[in-house]
């Protein structure tokens, strides 16, 4: 290859190892001095990268460990719900069973205001008949 063809093609000679391609402006062998500043940097960047990966992993497991809160708030919210469900349907039962035992009561109860709405009716047609009964004697004893 000629010197302008490998320039053109990134191809560089390296003092270890000959011709290698090049990726960037600066060469970076591992054994070869580097620049500190660069190394600061790079050193800073991969901190600051672990930083951000870290904080991101964090958030996303504190996000599962609220869900898991919420899901177990939930889960007690629920069993709360059901006990109070499971004691109205046994309240429920109870007062249904009340009930059928009274029905034959009311029923009782019915059959006397019906009574009593006679006697009433009676008591009415008595006095009315009293009424007519007493005039009937005023009129006999003033002859």
């Amino acid at each position: 290859m000629s010197e302008e063809t490998d320039t053109e093609l990134g191809v560089t000679d390296s003092p270890l190892r000959g011709p290698t391609l090049s990726t960037s402006t600066s060469s970076f062998e591992a054994l070869d001095p580097h620049d500190p500043n660069l190394s600061r940097l790079a050193t800073t960047m991969f901190n600051k990268s672990a930083e951000y990966l870290y904080g991101e992993l964090t958030a996303s497991l504190d996000d599962y460990r609220l869900i898991e809160e919420m899901n177990q708030a939930t889960t007690a919210k629920y069993n709360d719900m059901k006990h109070i469900a499971v004691n109205v349907s046994k309240s429920l039962v109870e007062l249904n069973a009340k009930y059928e035992s009274l029905i034959p009561l009311l029923g009782q109860i019915d059959q006397l205001e019906d009574n009593v709405t006679k006697l009433e009716q009676a008591a009415y047609k008595l006095d009315a008949y009293t009424k007519r009964l007493e005039a009937k004697f005023k009129a006999l004893e003033k002859r």
